[in-house]
């Protein structure tokens, strides 16, 4: 496997593969176990899912799968040879793992840091291109307008965070994808919408990168047929609501879907509403219900001791929002001091639902 002759890592140009194996070790040693691999005979690498939807597992992507992916990305977002990219994910997933190879493929000078929440603190250099999860996002605005281009995926991004994207200078997008489609099939803008259109372009929705093609099953969840990236036609369990040929809305999972009198909630789709006067991470889910089958249960994530209190909170908050139908206004809220999530820092709903007895 070669790489491109523009290829930095951390300042570094390198004359052979070798060298950038042997300069790997002094970086991480599972960026070092990638590159060798990467650069090895075998045509497939093994890759471990970060199981936010289900249990981990370690599934067989093809190599050329992984550079149909860096080329769809840099097609898509305008990222050339020589562009200074930041990669401050864990590359033990396959986000972090694309960051490196979209380097090395496309020649770009890359910088690795430390996958931590504040991933540009006591750095002051600008950049063409980063990948983030939310956290990271959150905790860099202050600084963000360092990058360029920002790609954020691993986890939803909140109405309070995208509010504060609005008035920033680096262009920011949510990614859809998985580890079976290589990262990201598909990008929506978060910011620098069109300003005659506002939010309800075509910009607001998931567009699809190149080489992708969608349709809906009879769930009315997204399949995805993208032979560049995967050699199988992939069923999800997303619900989304197509709005072009190339463009569609992701509405929440089907298996978190909660039927509550007969009525079908989205609970993304109510977490998208409810975090416009919550401040801290929560979520809501169905609990059975003798009268409804399923109730509304707002699940918040607070070490307070004075729970009652933040409970008249909530409600009192919950109640005025006019966003809100009657249907999708939780019926009861519980505190839980810290949430169970993934290595990635997602959200597992089931475990944290299993810290309160439920």
């Amino acid at each position: 496997m070669n790489f491109h002759k523009s290829f930095q890592l951390n300042g570094k140009t390198f004359a052979n593969p070798n060298e950038i194996i042997d300069f790997s070790k002094e970086i991480s040693s599972e960026i070092h176990l990638f590159l060798k691999d990467w650069f090895s005979e075998k045509r497939i690498l093994e890759v471990k899912t970060s199981g936010s939807t289900g249990v981990p597992k370690t599934i067989v992507i093809k190599k050329e799968f992984f550079i149909n992916s860096a080329l769809s990305t840099a097609e898509f977002l305008d990222l050339k040879e020589g562009t200074v990219a930041l990669m401050c994910l864990p590359p033990k997933y396959i986000a972090g793992k694309m960051m490196l190879v979209r380097a090395l493929v496309l020649g770009w000078h890359l910088d690795i840091v430390s996958p931590k929440s504040n991933p540009l603190e006591n750095n002051d250099k600008p950049y063409d291109f980063s990948a983030m999860v939310p956290l990271q996002l959150e905790h860099s605005l202050l600084k963000i307008n360092q990058i360029k281009k920002v790609i954020v995926g691993g986890g939803v991004v909140t109405s309070q965070l995208q509010e504060k994207l609005q008035g920033i200078q680096s262009v920011v997008f949510a990614t859809y994808g998985m580890t079976e489609t290589v990262t990201h099939i598909a990008l929506k803008k978060l910011n620098h919408f069109l300003p005659s259109v506002g939010l309800e372009s075509f910009d607001s929705f998931y567009q699809l990168l190149p080489n992708v093609k969608i349709y809906k099953d009879t769930r009315n969840c997204l399949v995805i047929d993208a032979p560049k990236v995967t050699e199988e036609i992939i069923f999800t369990n997303d619900v989304v609501d197509l709005v072009s040929d190339r463009h569609f809305e992701w509405l929440g999972r089907f298996d978190n879907v909660i039927n509550s009198g007969g009525i079908k909630l989205h609970p993304e789709k109510i977490e998208k509403k409810l975090s416009k006067i919550i401040d801290q991470r929560f979520f809501v889910a169905g609990i059975p219900d003798a009268q409804l089958g399923e109730k509304l249960l707002l699940i918040v994530e607070d070490e307070s001791s004075n729970l009652l209190k933040f409970q008249q909170l909530f409600s009192d908050k919950i109640q005025k929002l006019a966003t809100l139908s009657k249907y999708e206004k939780p019926k009861e809220i519980r505190f839980v001091d810290t949430f169970v999530t993934t290595e990635t820092k997602k959200i597992q709903r089931n475990k944290t639902l299993d810290l309160i007895g439920l």
